[in-house]
This record gives C-alpha cells, sequence and structure tokens, in this order.
C-alpha cells in the first residue's frame, strides 16, 4: 500500500509542485489550502506525513497542528514557513514536529526529508 502525503499550504504553485514531486516518488498525495481542510483529511485519509505550512490565512500552523495532534497523536509532521520565525518553529517542534524548512527550500531536501521520515512511519 502507497503511503499517504498531506501536503497543506494556502499557495496554489507550492501545493502542485510538492505533489507532483511526491506522487512521482509513489506516495499518495492529498492537498489542503487551509485548516479545515487539512484536518478533514487527517480524519478522513490518516496520512503517514504532513508538509504544514506555518503560515495560512485563518487557522495557523500552529493551530492546525495542535488539531492534527488531537485527532493522532502519532502523527508525523514537517513543518515549512517562509519565515524565519524561530518561537513558531519551536513552538511546533515542541508540539511534536519532525524538522523544518524555510522557503524557498530545496524540492531534493524535502523529497529525501519525505522518505526518511515517511518509511519511519511504516
Amino acid at each position: 500500500m502507497k503511503q499517504k502525503i498531506l501536503i497543506v499550504d494556502d499557495q496554489f504553485g507550492i501545493r502542485i509542485l510538492l505533489n507532483e514531486v511526491l506522487q512521482k516518488e509513489g506516495y499518495d498525495t492529498f492537498q489542503a489550502a487551509n485548516g479545515v481542510q487539512a484536518l478533514e483529511i487527517v480524519k478522513e485519509h490518516s496520512p503517514d506525513l504532513v508538509l504544514l505550512d506555518m503560515k495560512i490565512p485563518g487557522m495557523d500552523g500552529i493551530e492546525i497542528l495542535k488539531r492534527m495532534k488531537v485527532i493522532d497523536e502519532e502523527i508525523r509532521v514537517i513543518i515549512m514557513t517562509a519565515y524565519g520565525e524561530l518561537d513558531m518553529i519551536q513552538q511546533a517542534m515542541d508540539l511534536g514536529a519532525l524538522t523544518h524548512f524555510a522557503k524557498p527550500f530545496d524540492i531534493d531536501d524535502i523529497r529525501v526529508a519525505v522518505k526518511k521520515y515517511a518509511q519511519v512511519a511504516q
């Protein structure tokens, strides 16, 4: 069974890029543009790994991460942020995020991290 990756980002271009790259790597992918969509996908599909942007209008990444952990305390999350907000990154790590990437990120670095952390979830 293919591993499931959820991509949560309000920027359409980033979702499409990550979606294409991860599908080529053989993952089943899901996309969410906001927190409500992300939480619905977590409930319905139990993704193996989540790529979560921290700056999303409405419900920010920290709130989304907190709510995901309520649904599934073992959920594995990699955070992404365009901002060097160390306090937000630290808060996300304290909540159980595995690692973080600053935008613009190197797509190969994301690919390697997804492979590493998705395998652990098996």
